[in-house]
């Protein structure tokens, strides 16, 4: 049975470019870009290089790019970073959303018991923000907002340019993890002006392991592991050349493919979603025309999400029913939750998100798998029997 993977949201697979670029760093070019002898400066050439390329990618100076792990690492150090700042000019407010990942969530949870006041925006059933809500909860205490670019799970596209642009007529920073965005939508961070930008390279066919955080000149990065002198004291520990020379590579081709790409894969979305929007009590999550080329994500009601991937797998589908951090979590998704979606539909939940060599084939294969599968679920769900019978609303 031929397999069909439509998580790339969760992650992507490794680009043959990519993977050239890297081996010679593993074994002829394995010097530590600390080392002052050849091999070092060698290792320390390939890595400025590809700090040019992926700076040029975002509109950016490559002095402005810290290489991270990840996206989540490079989310914290950009709230660590702003909390500071904040706390000494007296700013102690930061503003966000309801449904950013967890690795921003997570990091503002821990601020507000050292004293910061966090207001966490709505983000509306079709989810994106109002900016003139934003606008309206900026005080002269606020010292950071923090959207994402592009939401995980439904794909809503954020207005990022209005953002950044009340945030800088109001002279607070503006964060945006772009982790989902970055190699799959055109950025330009001194026209968007965003002030820091998070990035993962495992989201655009890069390596895992890999990320960077984009910092406006003049923001002084608050390192979170200390240790060494490495990228100029913001990060320390021997650089993963490797995986930086891969990111740069892959981030490179996404660029120079995403035009034609995206009108292939949006084509492949639209048709997904016309498809599974045959399928009686079902929602569309997120808006329909602000999404990213890849998203489909509906909830199906009087099904549980976890027996609906397990059936998809059988039938050799790769899907997912939310973020992959938190697969292992009984609780429904957040995101959903935010966009006012009650407990029990939004345990009905699927998120496919497809990658540029999908096909119509494939795609009206996985309409009629899962409308195979979410009738199969029904037939023996009590819920869905109360629900036919009367005895319970239906509420999609």
């Amino acid at each position: 049975m031929k397999r069909i993977y439509a998580d790339n949201a969760a992650t992507t697979p490794l680009s043959p470019t990519a993977l050239e670029a890297m081996l010679p760093y593993f074994r002829e070019q394995f010097g530590n870009p600390s080392s002052f002898y050849r091999e070092g400066q060698l290792a320390k050439s390939a890595m400025e290089e590809a700090r040019i390329k992926i700076a040029s990618c975002i509109g950016a100076d490559y002095k402005q790019i810290t290489f991270t792990s990840g996206g989540s690492e490079a989310d914290n150090q950009a709230h660590i970073t702003a909390a500071a700042l904040g706390r000494s000019q007296g700013q102690m407010h930061i503003i966000s959303t309801a449904f950013e990942h967890h690795a921003i969530l997570h990091p503002l949870k821990a601020l507000e018991k050292e004293g910061f006041r966090v207001t966490l925006l709505d983000v509306h059933e079709n989810g994106i923000v109002d900016v003139a809500e934003l606008e309206e909860a900026i005080g002269e205490d606020t010292c950071l907002v923090s959207v994402m670019f592009a939401n995980n799970e439904i794909g809503t596209i954020q207005p990022i340019a209005e953002i950044g642009a009340v945030c800088r007529k109001h002279g607070v920073l503006f964060h945006t993890d772009a982790v989902q965005a970055v190699g799959h939508l055109e950025i330009d961070v001194e026209r968007m002006c965003i002030d820091m930008l998070s990035a993962s390279a495992h989201k655009f066919h890069g390596p895992k392991g890999s990320g960077f955080l984009y910092a406006r000149k003049g923001i002084r990065l608050r390192p979170l592991i200390a240790g060494g002198a490495q990228e100029k004291s913001k990060r320390a520990g021997t650089e993963n050349v490797a995986g930086i020379v891969g990111m740069a590579a892959a981030l490179t081709e996404s660029n120079a493919r995403m035009c034609e790409q995206n009108k292939h894969i949006a084509a492949c979305r639209d048709a997904l979603i016309a498809g599974l929007e045959t399928i009686e009590h079902c929602a569309l999550n997120g808006d329909r025309e602000q999404r990213l080329p890849s998203n489909v994500s509906f909830c199906f009601e009087g099904i549980e999400g976890e027996s609906l991937l397990l059936l998809l797998d059988d039938k050799g589908i790769c899907a997912s029913s939310g973020s992959a951090c938190t697969s292992g979590s009984l609780d429904p998704s957040h995101v959903l939750m935010a966009i006012g979606r009650v407990h029990d539909v939004a345990h009905g939940s699927l998120r496919l998100t497809l990658g540029e060599d999908i096909t119509k084939e494939e795609v009206d294969y996985i309409v009629q798998a899962v409308k195979e599968v979410v009738e199969r679920l029904r037939s023996f769900s009590p819920v869905w029997r109360d629900l036919c019978t009367g005895k319970a609303k239906h509420l999609l």
